[in-house]
Parts: structure tokens; sequence; C-alpha cells
């Protein structure tokens, strides 16, 4: 993923599936270098991580 869908996703009040190593993950916040993410995995608010933004893939779910 790249860090402009970051933001549009991170901005947006519709739900997107976005995954870190195959892992649902919620994204929390974006830095200021536009490489890097806090991210959370869904199950678990407690748990943060720092993350490549390029390592984040977005989800497309059918319907």
């Amino acid at each position: 993923m790249d860090f402009q869908r970051a933001q549009e996703i991170v901005a947006s009040s519709l739900e997107y599936e976005v995954t870190y190593n195959g892992v649902s993950v919620w994204i929390d916040q974006l830095h200021n270098d536009e490489k890097t993410a806090t991210v959370h995995l869904r199950r678990s608010l407690e748990e943060r991580s720092e993350v490549a933004i390029s390592e984040l893939k977005e989800e497309y779910l059918v319907h």
C-alpha cells in the first residue's frame, strides 16, 4: 500500500479490510515520515506495532 491510499482509508467513514502479514489490522496513526504507521490487531486493542506502510495490504471483500 502507498501513503496516499493509507490516508484515504484512515479518513474514510467506510470500513476497509487491511492486513499486515496476513493478519487483519486497524491503522491507528500514519507517521510524518510517510513510510510507517502504527497499527493494532483487530482483536487486540492493547497490542500496537509500528510497521512499514508498504507492507500493509488492502483486501478486497467479495459480497
